[in-house]
């Protein structure tokens, strides 16, 4: 074991010198309306379409909304601790990169009223291993007005921002508002989209989206969900939290990749997991790990990690656990391949009989061997640290989600479906493709 972890160490602590995440910030709140001077102009643009012109008094942004003719539109500005036996993947901090078209922004605003203002740079990309946010950090606050929106701020930089509402059969209604700008030279970028979902069978979702380039070629991706429905086998309400996160270097061959998800219901019925590639330059890892608690006492947790290098050097560890009242299992195993072919292992286990007696047995390709009974206490999480009562706290803007009124006479369309959902299917191992 001592090994292997040494051998994580060795191979893969580095740090990369560009990526990096914090969380975005709110609009900025400019001063009082009576303290601001502007100037407003009415056009029509070639097809007949009023815009409106603002010059701000204090920079030379200008905003430009689209409207219907005689219908001007004005918007206001709008963890995981999983356990594991050993440190096997390595941290990989992204120190902050500062934004090259943000700066100016971020003078202008406290000036000026944010009113008619473009949205805040967001061209930071998102931190490993920081598992799936709650909604009150994602920082969703949706138009409720249709609008189109694009300005050129004093630096040259340009945004945009735009919101409306899909409606669909059986209730369905999605409200959507999408932002983004770039730099007057295209080398820096951003978008983010956020939106929520309801319809007539119960089910609501808030969802979040975001991606952005810097000026050195490092990008980035990032999706985040939450959602409430009704399980069709148990009948149960349910929420689903799940973050999807992507980072890559554009100076050399290095990124990674995250996918994590938890599910809840309302009888303690947990399900938690994620999976996570990464690479530096000739050395590449892996990690999947996941937990299942049945809400009846019965509890299985597993972790599989590994490595390796291009010359061909391999090593991992792995090990499951499942118990129920106080009675279960544990096993495990370390290994290593060397470049030449040559494989190590080492591999154990654990018989808890629920009595205070543990049967110990293992062995490796070195010639070890045990096997033994003791007396010891046997631990295990039979409940999750995190479940419903928590996740529901935690959703306050998920659970506020106002449904389409439903006419006199209609009801939902439930379809359930004939079979069970599929397994979670597992990611690639190499999601990120080379770097050229």
């Amino acid at each position: 074991m001592a090994a292997s972890s040494s051998g994580f160490t060795a191979h893969l602590d580095f740090k990369l010198s560009r990526f990096s995440i914090s969380p975005f910030h709110a609009y900025s709140h400019g001063l009082d309306s009576r303290r601001k001077k502007r100037r407003v102009r009415l056009l029509l643009d070639g097809n007949g379409v009023r815009v409106s012109r603002i010059d701000c008094c204090c920079s030379d942004s200008v905003v430009r909304r689209a409207s219907g003719s005689g219908n001007s539109v004005e918007k206001p500005e709008e963890k995981r601790s999983h356990r594991s036996r050993f440190q096997a993947i390595p941290a990989l901090p992204f120190p902050s990169h500062q934004s090259r078209f943000g700066s100016k922004q971020e003078k202008f605003y406290p000036r000026c009223t944010p009113r008619n203002t473009g949205p805040q740079s967001r061209d930071t990309p998102p931190k490993r291993d920081t598992g799936i946010a709650n909604e009150k950090d994602m920082g969703i606050n949706l138009l409720k007005e249709n609008v189109s929106e694009t300005g050129t701020n004093e630096d040259g930089s340009t945004w945009f921002r735009e919101s409306g509402e899909d409606l669909g059969e059986n209730g369905y209604r999605c409200r959507w508002t999408k932002m983004g700008g770039r730099s007057h030279d295209d080398s820096t970028q951003w978008e983010e989209t956020w939106w929520e979902k309801s319809d007539w069978t119960g089910y609501k979702e808030l969802g979040v989206e975001k991606s952005g380039r810097n000026a050195e070629g490092d990008s980035w991706w990032e999706t985040w969900q939450e959602m409430l429905h009704q399980d069709e086998w148990s009948n149960l309400a349910r929420i689903e939290r799940s973050a999807q996160k992507q980072a890559k270097s554009g100076t050399e061959n290095a990124g990674w990749y995250e996918k994590w998800w938890e599910k809840y219901d309302a009888k303690g019925w947990t399900e938690k997991g994620a999976n996570k590639y990464g690479r530096l330059n000739e050395q590449s890892w892996w990690e999947k790990w996941g937990e299942h608690y049945d809400g009846r006492g019965s509890v299985t947790k597993w972790t599989d990690k590994w490595a390796e290098t291009e010359l061909g050097t391999k090593w991992g560890d792995k090990w499951e656990e499942k118990f129920f009242a106080g009675i279960g299992s544990r096993h495990g195993e370390t290994w290593h391949v060397s470049p030449s072919g040559g494989r190590w292992s080492r591999t154990w286990g654990e018989e808890h009989f629920g009595n205070g007696k543990v049967h110990k047995y293992g062995k490796s390709t070195t010639s070890e061997s045990w096997d033994i009974v003791v007396d010891e206490e046997t631990y295990y999480e039979a409940e999750p640290h995190y479940g419903w009562a928590d996740v529901v706290g935690d959703s306050s803007q998920l659970l506020s989600i106002e449904p389409r009124e439903m006419p006199p006479g209609v009801y939902p369309n439930l379809d359930f479906g004939s079979s069970p959902p599929p397994p979670v299917d597992d990611l690639p191992d190499s999601p990120l493709p080379p770097s050229h």
